[in-house]
């Protein structure tokens, strides 16, 4: 019946007027257009990268190098710290030197300073002046009881510096000696070497700290024209030196040389004798 009505339309078959090979064109062209662009991409990507490896290579090369100048100003940084602080505990020990010898100097003043013992400070040194007439009796070189109580005291304030050295100096005025002492030379050496083994044998001074030296009249401090003179140069000095000046009289002994055997040379030739003349007839 339902042929017969018009108002019914039959729907036409599911598969009627479809084409499915359509669809499957363009997925394919689509498909491959990706592939064409990944393609390009994926070349361009290689190139861009070929074409920066001068300039990764060139980047190491500058790393590197930044690398080394950091630890090269870091091994100067360290240097410059450590001279620094170098510097700075020499300072400190130049600070702590330079108080040691005002308060030595302080302390000889204190103690020894007198009209016949004087205290005198030039060029970094401490000397100690002590006048004859303390020490010795003319023209001997024996200590008197005055002057071994010097040598005690002075001893007993260089025993809290066991770093410095001491150098006992004997002067004489231009007197010619008369005494059992040839001239004025061995008298001032005679006299310094009698301080020194005082320090040395009976006051407690380390031997490897004391020289003595004497320079007779050939160094004086005053006028010898004059009584007054001739009496300041009469005289001991004790010359303290500090620690720098010290190191230069510390340098290794000489090796002794062997000795050499001497030369035994032939007699010079004798001239021979003049004939004696005839004696004159008597």
């Amino acid at each position: 019946m339902n042929e017969d009505n018009p108002f019914v339309k039959q729907a036409p078959p599911a598969d009627a007027g479809l084409d499915f090979t359509r669809p499957c064109w363009i997925t394919a062209g689509v498909l491959a257009v990706l592939v064409i662009v990944l393609a390009l991409l994926w070349a361009m990507a290689v190139g861009k990268q070929r074409g920066l490896e001068p300039f990764r290579t060139k980047l190491d090369a500058a790393n590197a190098s930044l690398a080394d100048a950091l630890a090269g100003q870091q091994k100067d940084q360290d240097q410059i710290a450590a001279l620094q602080a170098k510097i700075a505990d020499l300072e400190q020990e130049k600070a702590a030197v330079a108080q040691t010898a005002r308060g030595l100097e302080d302390e000889l003043r204190s103690d020894l300073e007198s009209k016949d013992v004087t205290i005198s400070k030039l060029q970094g040194k401490l000397t100690v002046n002590i006048l004859d007439r303390v020490m010795f009796d003319s023209g001997e070189a024996i200590l008197k009881p005055g002057g071994e109580t010097v040598m005690r005291k002075i001893a007993a304030l260089l025993a809290q510096h066991p770093d410095l050295k001491i150098h006992v100096i004997g002067h004489t005025d231009n007197v010619p000696i008369r005494s059992r002492f040839t001239s004025n030379w061995e008298l001032s050496t005679a006299r310094a070497l009698a301080a020194v083994h005082f320090l040395t044998e009976k006051a407690g001074v380390d031997p490897r700290r004391v020289g003595a030296v004497g320079y007779g009249e050939y160094r004086p401090i005053a006028d010898n024209a004059t009584a007054e003179g001739r009496s300041k140069n009469r005289r001991i000095a004790i010359t303290i030196l500090p620690n720098e000046l010290a190191a230069a009289d510390t340098a290794p002994a000489i090796k002794p040389v062997a000795p050499v055997a001497p030369v035994m040379l032939p007699p010079p030739p004798v001239a021979p004798a003049p004939e004696l003349a005839e004696p004159p007839e008597k």
